[in-house]
């Protein structure tokens, strides 16, 4: 068994024992089981799993970094939200938002566009989850 622990800005959003994590990493999907080596990698806007009691949990999850020992996996990211508690409609507009500001963003700071792509990836983490939640 691993601890896994999820924490952003505001929260912990989760510490507990689980079988396996998986988690999107610059290099695509990482998973980590009991006894993985020793790391600190960053982590991007996308889908983060966990193996708890039988049962896969889901979170959207932001930029932020993974530590990983042989027994515990520490999340450090600027956002982690479950499926159930996205609003799909407000996700979608704050996307919307984004895309229209970046298309007018020719001439902006790399920083402003920067920020504006990870609205939009994000977002787009958002709503895989909660797509994927409602149809379970």
């Amino acid at each position: 068994m691993l601890h896994l622990e999820i924490v952003t800005p505001e929260k912990k959003i989760f510490s507990d024992t689980v079988e396996n994590v998986y988690l999107p990493s610059s290099e695509g999907e990482m998973g980590v089981l009991e006894m993985h080596a020793a790391l600190v990698t960053p982590i991007q806007p996308g889908e983060l799993r966990y193996l708890k009691d039988g049962k896969v949990e889901e979170l959207a999850v932001g930029e932020g970094f993974v530590e990983v020992t042989q027994e515990k996996v520490s999340v450090l990211c600027d956002l982690a939200i479950a499926g159930h508690d996205i609003d799909e409609d407000a996700v979608e507009k704050a996307m919307a938002r984004a895309h229209e500001a970046l298309e007018k963003a020719e001439h902006e700071d790399a920083e402003d566009i920067a920020a504006l792509q990870a609205v939009i990836a994000k977002s787009m983490a958002q709503l895989k989850v909660k797509r994927r939640h409602r149809k379970v």
